[in-house]
């Protein structure tokens, strides 16, 4: 089995103030507090999650 591809993700705007949608997406991503890292997997769902709240994450590419 071929080793799944990650993203690490993390949270480098607030939520306070934008959508509601938008701020239920960084919780979906396991994010709700400023500065917190999480390791995903990179699949269509996720990377879409990603480009709803870009101006709110810093995203890096992993093995």
């Amino acid at each position: 089995m071929a080793a799944q591809k990650t993203v690490t993700v993390t949270q480098t705007g607030s939520p306070i103030g934008r959508p509601k949608d938008q701020r239920e997406t960084l919780k979906g991503l396991g994010l709700n507090k400023m500065n917190r890292t999480r390791q995903l997997e990179d699949t269509p769902s996720v990377r879409g999650m990603i480009n709803k709240v870009s101006h709110l994450v810093r995203v890096e590419e992993a093995g």
